[in-house]
């Protein structure tokens, strides 16, 4: 992680201040600090920590970084800032497979236009930080994915067993720019920053085909709704559009009138109900998505009872369990198969029959690499049969694939040779913990 430089804090800490202290006040001027050496320098070093690709000109890190160019990089992009003569680049369509077999659409803008983007978030998110509710975790500083999680078992805990599950469908492709930009003018109404914004949001997208040729395929300044995500801005507009469910349910305190506690991460969205309340605050939900313009995905949108089956939210399977020990019900709290499955697939991919051309140190690495991410995320709560799970899958494919290598028929000669203990000795591998760190409740089912 890294630190943000005391210039920056301070004018952080001036701003939210200033909006938690007045929350009808507009700013409105601030475009001058987006230009500032220091917040393009920082916003660099962020965007170049997040490690993305090119965009649609094909200019990398690397590129960028090869002998003086980074700072004529951000020399020329604060002179374009500061002349306002800086012009977003289209923006890159690739397409990302799903475990459905379907394909989600990522925007990937030019660095140069993310550098500008991340300055501008430097500047504006402690404003609207200042606003935001307790309920909303999703890319927020010091909130988390776990935090949220948390959410939801307390007051699974307190009695909201009914839950609505609810997803709003084709959120980032749908949000409508007029409403997203009146929403913004709430609290910022410096003109220079909104052209800013409108003409990222009007940005065309653009493909390259396999033919290398690239085309159009959507956005410009007749598109009217939609955020491309994989935008550095768009988490926050995100948050921003859906703050006004937060605000009205916090204002019209509906939680106390409709019994429905509500939790958010980004577009996920989950209302944890007493009994018998999950239809009015259904019909609630659905009316403010309606003045939104937003609708709900029928499909995927459910009402669970968490004390007789499961939900799944940010990636956990969730629901009331029985502790062995007490006989209490507990929130329980583990990884859902299909997050499982996922990091299963990636490891016996990166450890078929074809890669043992590659260097075994780059195969463990990889695998290392992969393997490490998913457990720092998911070594949380109920987690220890879904880690013994994965460790077993791990050392299974990294053995067969040393057999493969070392042209080693038999099954069992495999274990004898590649036994675990010299996998992680002598191979590097990782070792899988398997307990987790809640272990005072375990689930009879």
């Amino acid at each position: 992680m890294l630190a943000t430089p005391e210039s920056i804090r301070t004018l952080q800490r001036k701003l939210y201040r200033k909006a938690k202290q007045d929350s009808a006040f507009r700013f409105y001027a601030l475009y001058d600090k987006v230009y500032r050496a220091d917040i393009l320098s920082h916003a660099y070093r962020l965007v170049r920590a997040n490690k993305g690709s090119a965009g649609i000109d094909g200019l990398s890190f690397e590129a960028i970084e090869t002998g003086e160019r980074e700072t004529a990089f951000l020399a020329g992009l604060e002179e374009a800032l500061r002349n306002k003569t800086y012009k977003p680049d289209p923006v890159k369509r690739v397409m990302i497979p799903k475990r459905d077999g379907s394909k989600r659409p990522l925007g990937i803008p030019t660095i140069r236009d993310r550098v500008a983007q991340m300055a501008v978030k430097l500047v504006i998110e402690p404003i609207f930080e200042a606003d935001f509710c307790e309920t909303s975790y999703g890319f927020r500083p010091k909130k988390s994915a776990h935090d949220a999680v948390d959410d939801v078992a307390y007051h699974l805990n307190c009695g909201y067993t009914e839950i609505i599950d609810a997803d709003v469908s084709k959120y980032f492709d749908t949000i409508p720019h007029a409403n997203i930009l009146a929403v913004f003018a709430e609290r910022i109404c410096d003109g220079e920053i909104l052209r800013l914004l409108k003409m990222w949001l009007k940005a065309p997208i653009m493909e390259v085909g396999k033919d290398g040729k690239k085309r159009n395929v959507g956005g410009g300044k007749g598109n009217r709704n939609g955020t491309p995500q994989g935008g550095v801005i768009s988490p926050l507009l995100s948050n921003l559009y859906l703050h006004i469910l937060d605000r009205i349910w916090e204002r019209r305190n509906l939680q106390l009138r409709l019994g429905a506690r509500r939790v958010r991460y980004a577009d996920d969205i989950v209302l944890l109900c007493r009994r018998s309340k999950s239809g009015q605050a259904m019909t609630v939900l659905q009316q403010i998505l309606d003045r939104l313009e937003l609708t709900l995905n029928e499909a995927k949108t459910k009402v669970v009872n968490a004390n007789k089956e499961s939900f799944d939210f940010l990636g956990f399977t969730i629901r009331i369990g029985q502790s062995r020990r007490t006989g209490n019900c507990y929130p329980h709290v583990q990884p859902a198969k299909k997050s499982l499955q996922s990091v299963k697939d990636r490891v016996t991919e990166l450890t078929k029959r074809t890669r043992t051309v590659k260097p075994l140190t780059w195969i463990v690495n990889e695998v290392n690499a992969t393997v490490r991410g998913w457990v720092g995320y998911f070594h949380y709560r109920n987690c220890s049969s879904a880690l013994k799970s994965l460790r077993h899958h791990v050392e299974e494919r990294l053995r067969t694939h040393l057999r493969k290598r070392h042209k080693v028929k038999d099954r069992g000669a495999g274990y004898y040779r590649f036994g675990s203990r010299k996998l992680y000795a002598t191979y590097g591998l990782y070792k899988v913990p398997t307990t987790a760190g809640w272990t005072t409740a375990h689930a009879l089912r």
